[in-house]
């Protein structure tokens, strides 16, 4: 999983720090350029730039809300930097940080994406999910840093360039080299914001559903409910994934696919205890009782904390057939 501690952005000031500003951009000269394996190589095109990315200019402290602003629009939403700046900036501590970004991508109907932290995936990402990515850079030194959010829009292989909506600067290009130095300050954090139903190109199942999941808590079962079903096409083995989507079906009124999904979970986790339970508690609504009594006995079969719910739904289920 990805490093997701918060890192605070911070502004230069004058005299010293412009000469730490100056020593960072030197080593950053230094630094080795980031190589790109073979096989990425030959998939990806040699050039590419998202040019209908809008670009907002960014003010002292709010390249946060400025970033934002940029990559949400390109996904359709309507909204404005002053807008998101009281949702994202922090006063107190001159900037924002990267909590606050991933709520109001959710907040704003999309989901935020953390990115795996190699450079290759930038580009894969660029290229074949066709998304602007939002990138933490630390512009100065790690003893004082100068934490800065621009989004990458493209990218240039013969020049060895990445082309940035930076700053105040539209389409900045500046070198791999001299970018991977100051990415890897953040550890390489970046996202993409995509609506429910799509996904980064290169993700792992159990970073998605982490993903999904914080969606679902802040905007609804309904509305993530196409972000699960695209999980399960994406991942198909992935236990959690289908367990999610059954209970996301289930909330917005579909108990027969819930039905589906639960049972889904479970022939690929056999031990997923909450699983067998909703599918229990699921069957039973729909007056299944013989197989509600199966699956509530092999969730009150598996120990762990679902095991007393799962006794205490067959008790139940038991007590209303006895009475009938």
């Amino acid at each position: 999983m990805r490093n997701q501690a918060s890192y605070p952005l911070r502004n230069a000031r004058p005299a010293g720090v412009l000469l730490l500003v100056a020593l960072a951009l030197l080593l950053a000269g230094c630094a080795s350029a980031p190589r790109l394996s073979d096989a990425t190589a030959q998939k990806l095109p040699s050039r590419l730039l998202h040019d209908d990315v809008p670009f907002h200019a960014q003010r002292d402290y709010q390249c946060g809300p400025a970033s934002l602003a940029m990559v949400l629009e390109h996904q359709g939403v309507d909204v404005s930097v002053d807008e998101l700046i009281p949702r994202v900036f922090l006063p107190g501590r001159e900037g924002s940080v990267q909590p606050e970004m991933l709520a109001t991508v959710r907040r704003q109907g999309r989901i935020p994406f953390v990115i795996d932290n190699r450079f290759e995936s930038l580009l894969t990402e660029l290229a074949k999910g066709d998304h602007p990515v939002v990138v933490l850079q630390n512009l100065s030194l790690p003893a004082w840093p100068l934490w800065h959010y621009a989004v990458v829009i493209g990218y240039d292989r013969p020049a060895g360039e990445l082309i940035l909506h930076s700053g105040e600067e539209a389409r900045r290009r500046e070198s791999f080299r001299r970018f991977d130095a100051t990415w890897a300050r953040s550890d390489r954090w970046g996202f993409v914001a995509l609506p429910p139903g799509e996904l980064p190109t290169a993700i792992d199942a159990e970073t998605a559903i982490e993903a999904t999941a914080d969606f679902e808590r802040v905007q609804g079962a309904e509305a993530a409910l196409p972000g699960w079903e695209a999980l399960t096409t994406r991942f198909p083995n992935a236990a959690m994934a289908h367990f999610a989507l059954g209970n996301a079906r289930h909330a917005s009124g579909d108990a027969q696919g819930a039905i589906t999904a639960f049972q889904r979970a479970v022939a690929r986790q056999d031990d997923l205890t909450v699983g067998w339970l909703n599918l229990g508690l699921t069957l039973r609504e729909q007056g299944d009782t013989a197989a509600a009594r199966q699956a509530l006995e092999r969730a009150s079969a598996l120990p762990g904390p679902w095991q007393e719910h799962a006794r205490e739904a067959l008790s139940a289920l038991e007590a209303s057939t006895t009475s009938d």
